[in-house]
């Protein structure tokens, strides 16, 4: 069962040449639209003396995405959607990129830039390795000594993530579950602990 979402793993950059204008696609992961704005004013401070800095971002997944674009300066419709059009295609979330161009003397015309930012988003995104990103939900538990090396046993089994543990009359657990995974995960600990111990 799929349990998550692709994502970017690493942020990526390419460089590329249309008429001697330079285009400089970079992409990467962001989870909020603030993650996003962030990643573009970086790149706005990188490259100060650049022109144009045209960005898209594809913030959530599926039916639950918020979207974002800038022509920056660029005619209307030629820079900022070609860009948002390939993140939408890429099949990832949580995905911003930014397309950074320094004006190289000679006009591209509407069709060229469109050509541009299509093709300097599409190399960008081809570079891009993907990991899938999995909503969790933290749980604390406490667990009596006796049961605490059961629930580690099972914990790994079944890939859930400890967090924390605090050793004082018992164990205090903290821990980290896939969304999908919290009825079996919760069934499991209760199969273990006799009834003691639960989630959900």
């Amino acid at each position: 069962m799929k349990t998550g979402y692709p994502v970017p793993a690493a942020p990526v950059e390419v460089e590329l040449r249309f008429r001697n204008s330079r285009f400089i696609g970079a992409a990467g992961f962001a989870e909020t639209v603030e993650a996003a704005r962030q990643y573009i004013q970086a790149h706005r401070e990188r490259f100060p003396d650049a022109r144009h800095h045209v960005y898209a971002f594809a913030v959530g997944f599926g039916a639950s995405v918020t979207c974002g674009m800038s022509d920056d300066g660029e005619p209307s419709g030629t820079a900022g959607r070609p860009v948002l059009t390939v993140v939408q295609g890429s099949g990832l979330g949580d995905t911003v990129v930014v397309v950074t161009r320094y004006f190289g003397g000679t006009k591209l015309g509407t069709g060229g830039l469109v050509k541009a930012y299509t093709e300097t988003t599409q190399a960008a995104i081809a570079l891009i390795e993907r990991r899938d990103k999995v909503h969790t939900v933290t749980f604390t538990l406490q667990v009596p000594y006796p049961l605490h090396r059961a629930c580690r046993q099972l914990f790994d089994e079944c890939g859930v993530e400890v967090e924390n543990e605090l050793f004082g009359a018992g164990v205090e657990m903290a821990i980290r579950v896939a969304e999908q995974r919290i009825e079996e995960v919760g069934q499991r600990l209760r199969d273990a602990s006799a009834g003691q111990l639960t989630i959900g």
